[in-house]
């Protein structure tokens, strides 16, 4: 169950009219109370008699015991408690108890005989409405201080003792959530989301992989916002806000919003923080071909995630700050692949990225600096430009989307271990994204690499099949079961031709998480050796010989064995 703590008001009457009215779209039938303070109030809903100014007479009558400059200037406490889409309809019984319930909680109404009044309305099968005067009936103010986690407590208890959907439980870090009035906003004006998630998205997305405050600047105006900075007298920008040019107010002028008021990591100060320099470290990083095109940056951000993944598997709780890091990074990768992705993966990559973007925030601050291969990889993705959906762009793009599904899963599983429960479920439905973005990708190389598989000669293909079993003697007999072992013998026939041992890549290949687990081994593999041995992501780029099943490559014969010592031999750097 979801309570969600309004704003105070100071006109209880006009609330009622809202709570018993039709609602903004004719949604609310049958509003009637279901519990009240002292479970006596009338009911305007099924009382002909009651007016919705008794009702609010009634719980007004401690305010107005009061002098009337010792009245609070906002007095009506307002919360919805809503059940999960999917659970089962509550009775009026049940709905009252968990008013009582999420009031006692909030120390709107405690059991010391002295609580504020308040009623319970319901005009709907999936939730319930909460008034209450904020005046206690001993003229005290009730120290409902902290109610919105107060009353998220109590959901969670609700929700296992009444069978309910289970919610994952917050920790403060979410991003701040568009208001009522923002959606009806929305809604009123045709928009699918409020300007609140819409500047929210573009803000992160200029923030990825941007290596300076005037290159932020810079993407917030190329992205059609507008920007505002606060300047100090000394010059230094303090903070900024942004506004979409067609978001209005009542008076026609733009609605602005603070860094800090979309997402607590967007801010400029936790902005700033992603371009620090690992403490220390005074080495000077090595001289990197530039990037030529959105092939070579998703090779690169491939690498950078296969970093960072071992970085997440390998820390202990001494390096949770650098694992927040590199996790945070990830979201940076995501949002610029998704900025760049070409339109037929698009959709579920953007997706991706937005349902990542509560898993890369947490209690556990981030070390920044210690990320610098990602954000860089971000950087070099936006560089790099929008990908084509074919060719090698879109290989490339098959085989980072491959590297991050793991990386992400791994981000899963680390959240899940510090028990940061709704960054575990975002995490995870972002790579629920990924896996549905890449047979997208994937399926026109990989239909190619299929034929080549299948065209090879019989005796390279016996070759092909030692090889595996040599080198992955437990996973061998599922990988050659799976439509997508010719893919897989042909590259490693392509990696054989340019000068690689098969075995000692396959070794190194499978010498990393979940692989046992992964939806198609055989897939997986053939990403992780095309970069390995420096392939080219489309196999139609291959510098390779010709094909193995052609009349010039069936003079050559295979070995009678595969070279043992090959699988000894060193690993080649990722």
């Amino acid at each position: 169950m979801i309570p969600r703590i309004h704003k105070q008001g100071r006109n209880t009457v006009r609330l009622l009219a809202y709570l018993y009215g039709p609602g903004r779209r004719e949604e609310h039938t049958d509003p009637h109370l279901v519990a009240s303070f002292d479970g006596l109030a009338p009911d305007p809903g099924r009382d002909p008699s009651t007016t919705l100014a008794d009702l609010a007479q009634l719980l007004d009558e401690p305010l107005h015991l009061l002098e009337e400059d010792a009245r609070p200037a906002t007095h009506v406490w307002h919360t919805s408690v809503r059940s999960a889409p999917g659970d089962r309809t509550l009775t009026d019984a049940e709905s009252a108890d968990i008013a009582r319930r999420v009031i006692a909680a909030t120390g709107i109404d405690p059991s010391d005989g002295a609580g504020c009044r308040w009623a319970a309305v319901r005009h709907a099968d999936d939730h319930i409405h909460l008034i209450a005067t904020l005046v206690r009936e001993d003229g005290r103010r009730p120290d409902h201080h902290r109610s919105a986690k107060r009353a998220q407590t109590e959901c969670r208890q609700i929700e296992v003792d009444y069978d309910l959907h289970r919610v994952a439980a917050g920790d403060g870090t979410a991003a701040t959530r568009p208001t009522s009035a923002e959606r009806h906003k929305a809604e009123r004006l045709g928009r699918q989301r409020t300007p609140r998630e819409e500047l929210r998205e573009a803000v992160r997305r200029s923030a990825a992989g941007a290596a300076s405050e005037e290159e932020f600047f810079d993407r917030l105006a190329s992205a059609g916002l507008l920007v505002r900075r606060r300047i100090a007298p000394s010059g230094d920008t303090l903070g900024y806000t942004v506004a979409l040019p067609d978001d209005r107010n009542g008076k026609g002028e733009p609605v602005f919003y603070s860094g800090s008021k979309l997402a607590p990591d967007l801010s400029l100060p936790r902005i700033r923080e992603r371009w620090a320099q690992p403490s220390g470290d005074t080495a000077q990083e090595p001289a990197r071909p530039a990037v030529t095109g959105p092939a070579s940056s998703r090779r690169r951000a491939a690498g950078a995630a296969w970093q960072a993944l071992r970085v997440i598997d390998d820390g202990d709780d001494g390096d949770d700050g650098v694992i927040a890091a590199q996790i945070a990074a990830a979201g940076e990768v995501l949002d610029a692949l998704a900025k760049t992705s070409a339109a037929h993966t698009r959709h579920e990559l953007q997706a991706a990225a937005i349902a990542f973007e509560r898993a890369s925030r947490s209690r556990i601050r981030a070390t920044r600096g210690h990320d610098h291969a990602l954000r860089r990889a971000a950087r070099d993705l936006v560089r790099g430009g929008p990908a084509l959906g074919r060719g090698e762009d879109g290989a490339t793009t098959a085989m980072v989307i491959d590297m991050l599904f793991f990386l992400i899963t791994a981000a899963a599983h680390w959240h899940a271990r510090k028990q940061h429960a709704q960054q575990a479920e975002a995490a995870h439905r972002a790579a629920a994204h990924l896996r549905a973005a890449y047979p997208t990708a994937a399926d026109h190389p990989m239909a190619f690499l299929h034929q080549r598989g299948s065209r090879l000669a019989p005796a390279w293909q016996r070759h092909h099949v030692a090889t595996l079993r040599q080198a992955l003697p437990e996973l061998a007999d599922q990988i050659l079961a799976e439509p997508g072992w010719p893919a897989l013998a042909a590259t490693l026939d392509e990696a054989r031709t340019v000068g690689h041992h098969p075995v000692a890549l396959l070794v190194q290949a499978a010498a990393r998480r979940e692989l046992d687990t992964a939806e198609r081994m055989s897939d997986v593999l053939v990403w992780r050796l095309r970069r390995m041995a420096d392939l080219p992501a489309d196999p139609r780029n291959s510098r390779s010989g010709p094909v193995r099943g052609s009349a010039a490559a069936s003079s050559q014969e295979p070995a009678a064995h595969v070279d043992a010592r090959a699988a000894n031999s060193p690993r080649r750097g990722r």
